[in-house]
């Protein structure tokens, strides 16, 4: 099974900053992207950004400019930052790895991250 840590999160004021990370192990040969997604209370989960093995990133509008997703493949471990926070950025924070084992499909999920952004 693949095991997924996921750390940084924390109350913050509004304008702070804050940088979440989540590190993968266990049975997982090649990770392809590497996500975060969020889920504010009463709400749906929401893609908040990504980084593919090519290199690519993207990201939700809502954070474009204020969030920056990075990794670091030899250590399996995906990074957030996140910068100039407001009130909406208040959720538990998800990442989410996609990759291979032994050529099978693996997606998982982490078990979640609070961050929340006092006004």
């Amino acid at each position: 099974q693949v095991q997924l840590v996921e750390s940084g999160g924390g109350l913050v004021q509004a304008g702070g900053s804050l940088r979440l990370s989540c590190t993968a192990s266990g049975r997982i040969d090649s990770i392809n992207s590497m996500s975060w997604y969020r889920q504010a209370p009463g709400k749906q989960r929401e893609f908040v950004a990504t980084s593919t093995s090519a290199g690519i990133t993207n990201y939700a509008d809502s954070v474009k400019g204020r969030f920056t997703i990075s990794r670091d493949n030899a250590k399996k471990t995906v990074y957030l930052q996140m910068n100039s926070l407001i009130s909406e950025d208040t959720a538990v924070y998800y990442c989410n790895i996609q990759g291979t084992y032994r050529g099978i499909y693996v997606s998982k999920w982490g078990q979640g991250t609070q961050v929340t952004v006092s006004s």
